[in-house]
């Protein structure tokens, strides 16, 4: 069989395909309505509590907003621990970044995580996956996570929230 050229490469397009996300929200002042209301309607949240000093958590922040785009029946909120003391600041974050997943009044996690959007992903499915009564089941399961439900509870510390 004789050589013959490769066909030519179509011409290269101006347009893109561009990828339409989901960001998170960034707790703010005069959002709390918002986030309020997302945990009043029965949904989940998956807040991380972060800092905005800190450099792991800017690097975090572009993935945490992926990770919202490809869970958008979740509420996704970014809450900068410094600039939100009067909503988290008894909350014990240890290190950064600190994830909260939570259904209703129901506090599925609360703790540091890796930096590795793959393992907070699998978390936040697994937990998603569980049923009410499993997820209230587990919640009551050790003294650390009826501790969340008591300090952890976003719906309460928003409610408590000094301005």
């Amino acid at each position: 069989m004789p050589y013959s050229n490769p066909p030519p490469r179509p011409a290269k397009s101006n347009y893109r395909c561009k990828m339409l996300s989901m960001p998170s929200l960034t707790l703010e002042l005069d959002n709390r309505d918002q986030l309020t209301a997302a945990l009043d309607g029965g949904g989940w949240i998956v807040a991380c509590l972060c800092a905005a000093w800190c450099g792991t958590c800017s690097s975090y922040r572009a993935g945490f907003d992926a990770l919202a785009a490809r869970h958008p029946d979740k509420t996704f909120v970014w809450i900068d621990v410094e600039d939100q003391a009067g909503v988290v600041g008894d909350l014990d974050v240890e290190n950064f970044p600190t994830l909260l997943l939570q259904r209703d009044d129901v506090v599925a996690f609360y703790g540091t995580m890796l930096p590795d959007l793959k393992v907070a992903d699998r978390l936040v499915q697994a937990k998603a996956a569980l049923a009410p009564d499993e997820l209230a089941r587990l919640a009551a399961s050790n003294e650390e996570r009826r501790g969340w439900q008591e300090a952890c509870n976003l719906r309460t510390l928003l409610a408590n929230a000094e301005d």
